[in-house]
């Protein structure tokens, strides 16, 4: 994508501001974390987007997905971060990690979460907690494994739909008490 508002041109509107104030939370609650940068937080975030997406049939944020070599990445990302550090809401540093240069993102504020339900704040956490303890390249083989990533052609938007193709791996709804059976 060449200019910061592509993607909106591209894929249409979405609620960027619901995008923003998750992504803020999951930036204040893992900034602290040693390992996640840049690709974790993008793996944090598609997980947290489209496992939502399993369990209650509606997206969390609205947020499109690409396929690109490394794994899913949010595609209004470089668009909202710049947004949040325009408003001193967040700053971006630059480490070196092990023999890796790593991009971290900390928040300077509280994210806003008026508009996030507990429910959701919830499972927002629970989604850190499952997944920010990897490594960016474990979860980004993690994500290669996803139904959603494998059904798409490189650089195109991830399908939320796939992930009622997940393997029982990666599923994280139960569909054994779906039959209707007692």
């Amino acid at each position: 994508m060449e200019d910061a508002n592509s993607c909106t041109d591209f894929f249409g509107e979405f609620p960027k501001d619901k995008f923003k104030n998750v992504l803020h939370y999951i930036i204040h609650n893992t900034g602290h974390i040693n390992n996640v940068g840049k690709t974790v937080l993008f793996k944090v975030l598609y997980f947290t987007d489209f496992n939502y997406y399993e369990l209650f049939e509606e997206k969390l944020t609205g947020e499109t997905y690409l396929k690109y070599p490394f794994g899913p990445a949010p595609c209004d990302f470089d668009e909202v971060v710049l947004e949040l550090k325009l408003e001193g809401a967040i700053r971006e540093t630059e480490y070196g990690y092990g023999t890796y240069r790593q991009i971290k993102y900390f928040s300077n504020t509280e994210p806003d979460t008026s508009k996030l339900s507990r429910d959701k704040l919830d499972f927002i956490d629970k989604t850190i907690d499952s997944y920010s303890h990897f490594s960016a390249k474990e979860v980004s083989e993690l994500s290669h494994h996803d139904a959603p990533y494998i059904a798409a052609e490189d650089f195109e938007e991830l399908d939320y739909e796939m992930v009622f193709y997940r393997t029982s791996e990666l599923s994280v709804r139960n569909y054994d008490d779906e039959d209707g059976s007692d």
